[in-house]
């Protein structure tokens, strides 16, 4: 099992090889799902069960 650690958003794109822009409205289609987590559309910084479950969904390895 992984451990995941706090990510920023451009972090993570960079590891999907997608620009920001790409990133962001890959998460604006699943922000329900990370407001339970604490993610906001202005959030730069995701907390590491954000980025577990965005490493899930989108198969980032990290």
């Amino acid at each position: 099992m992984a451990t995941y650690k706090a990510m920023y958003k451009h972090e993570l794109a960079r590891a999907a090889g997608v620009s920001t822009r790409t990133f962001a409205r890959w998460l604006k289609m699943h922000a329900k799902q990370l407001s339970k987590y604490g993610v906001t559309t202005g959030s730069h910084l995701l907390p590491p069960s954000a980025v577990r479950y965005v490493c899930e969904t989108f198969v980032i390895e990290i």
